[in-house]
């Protein structure tokens, strides 16, 4: 059986004290609910400011989840004003991801420069989740999970179809080696078995349903 990752993107959303509840929220649902993660990874990506109190919640709570940085610098240590380098997100993550369509479109990142920041992560110890939007998105060297993201279907409520998500996964695949292809964009409780139950797709990258606690914890049921 393959393992799944089940991946929370929140975005720029959610207090330190709203992060608090919605872990709590999970944990005791998981719990209440009895559900064997043993097939399934489940992956947080809080902003910043919360990644740190995520970790202390998530081990007073002995919460079986694992943590990813929404970005990276593309820089090592040293003046780079505002910047999170590496060496700091390690200490709070194992992942990161890269190449968001959202940073793309928004602050304007290159694929030359989301290139340096996969550099970077990987020599961190980060793995990269890298998104792609379409087949012409290029894939760098080190990209450890690669998320399949169409632009059309992010925040839409209109998602791709689990037939071409699929032949994304293969194209990757065949390109790339059996690396874990994942799905994103308008991913909710109701459609999220459509999506894992395809052969090549190893998981979702969840945006809007991930900030309901009690959605994602259907969307891990359900998935």
């Amino acid at each position: 059986m393959k393992k799944l990752f089940i991946i929370a993107n929140w975005k720029s959303n959610k207090t330190i004290e709203e992060t608090e509840k919605w872990l709590h929220d999970l944990s005791e649902g998981l719990n209440k609910e009895n559900i064997n993660l043993g097939d399934k990874k489940i992956i947080i990506a809080p902003s910043f400011i919360s990644l740190e109190h995520a970790n202390y919640c998530a081990k007073n709570l002995k919460f079986p989840v694992e943590f990813a940085a929404q970005d990276i610098s593309a820089f090592d240590e040293g003046a780079y004003t505002g910047e999170i380098n590496g060496r700091q997100i390690k200490e709070l993550a194992n992942y990161v991801i890269i190449g968001h369509s959202e940073r793309r479109k928004y602050f304007g990142e290159t694929d030359e420069l989301i290139g340096q920041k996969v550099s970077i992560a990987t020599r961190h110890d980060l793995a990269p989740i890298f998104c792609i939007q379409n087949e012409n998105t290029p894939i760098p060297h080190g990209a450890e999970i690669v998320a399949y993201e169409p632009v059309f279907a992010i925040g839409s409520g209109h998602p791709d179809t689990p037939e071409n998500a699929e032949e994304m996964s293969k194209s990757i695949k065949k390109e790339l080696g059996d690396i874990p292809v994942l799905y994103g964009g308008s991913v909710v409780p109701e459609n999220v078995k459509s999506f894992t139950s395809m052969p090549n797709i190893e998981g979702v990258l969840v945006g809007g349903a991930s900030l309901d606690s009690h959605k994602f914890l259907e969307i891990i049921k359900n998935a």
